[in-house]
């Protein structure tokens, strides 16, 4: 089988990152950028965003060097959207520094003809206003993955719910979706989330895995508990990547199959600062640890 294009949007910005273990500034990052490396290896990536004219040449290096398809990624004058967070030693949570738009503030996405065909699309965690134009202008799509944050969730709620009617699976943390839907109980939100609009659900837990809801149906999936977490930051665009590009790549019969991939994707960014876990991983490396996961699960 022939893997389908993916359609993605996100951002793609330049991250100042703080852990116990050191820290690294203005290097690779964005929503966009940790999908569309960890899609590609499964499928082919289109990607949809904006950069300004300081965006570094290393950037444009490494899509081009993981076939990642740029032709709607903006180069407009102005600053590069920039962000910095601190992680607490456990690294289990952490604190905003900044947060710098620069041109993404203004963004406004263009599609190509090619693109606006696409079947396959991921929104995420941007703008609920932009998930839905890009949504808008790829009415052929056949299945919609979407994700979003606590930020949108404050503020766009009602932007976010029309995203929501408009998606066919949604990924979101447990924290989110008890935030989204004003319930206090896991099971309570998931089931109130897959009547918003998404026929799967996927609840990530952190450290705890993820569960896959479909109808009644209720699936865990563990962590691989043998990663060296030394950075979470992007792991769960990561998890997005792995999930999505399965699916792209196998027709999407089997979820489980595709949150497995998500979750040894992301046990790859969590290893190194930024980008540098994810790019060590491989088919067969994520292969090997899928197989881990499923022991686990036996």
């Amino acid at each position: 089988m022939t893997a389908t294009p993916i359609l993605a949007v996100g951002s793609i910005a330049l991250d100042t990152i703080e852990t116990p273990q050191g820290q690294r500034r203005d290097i690779l990052g964005g929503s966009a950028t940790f999908f569309g490396v960890a899609a590609a290896l499964f499928a082919p990536v289109r990607l949809v965003g904006v950069v300004g004219s300081d965006y570094p040449e290393a950037g444009w290096q490494l899509f081009h060097s993981r076939g990642i398809d740029v032709g709607d990624v903006q180069r407009v004058s102005g600053a590069t959207f920039r962000w910095g967070g601190r992680y607490t030693n456990d690294l289990n949570d952490r604190e905003t520094l900044f947060t710098e738009l620069g041109v993404f503030e203004n963004f406004e996405p263009v599609l190509s003809q090619q693109n606006q065909r696409s079947e396959i699309v991921y929104l995420g965690n941007i703008q609920p206003s932009l998930q839905l134009a890009i949504r808008a202008n790829t009415p052929g799509a056949r299945r919609v993955i979407s994700d979003t944050m606590n930020l949108w969730i404050n503020e766009k709620g009602e932007e976010l719910n029309e995203v929501l009617g408009k998606t066919d699976i949604l990924l979101i943390n447990e924290e989110e979706a008890l935030q989204l839907t004003g319930q206090d109980d896991g099971s309570a939100a998931t089931a109130e989330l897959l009547e918003s609009g998404p026929h799967t659900v996927v609840i990530k837990q952190g450290q705890g895995g993820s569960i896959l809801a479909t109808g009644s149906t209720r699936q865990h999936i563990p962590i691989y508990h043998q990663a060296n977490r030394v950075d979470p930051t992007g792991a769960g665009d990561s998890f997005a990547g792995g999930f999505s590009g399965h699916i792209a790549n196998h027709g999407g019969a089997d979820l489980e199959e595709a949150v497995i991939t998500g979750t040894a994707m992301a046990s790859y960014t969590v290893e190194d600062y930024g980008l540098e876990g994810l790019l060590k991983a491989t088919a067969e490396g994520v292969e090997q640890r899928s197989a881990a996961i499923r022991r686990m699960m036996d």
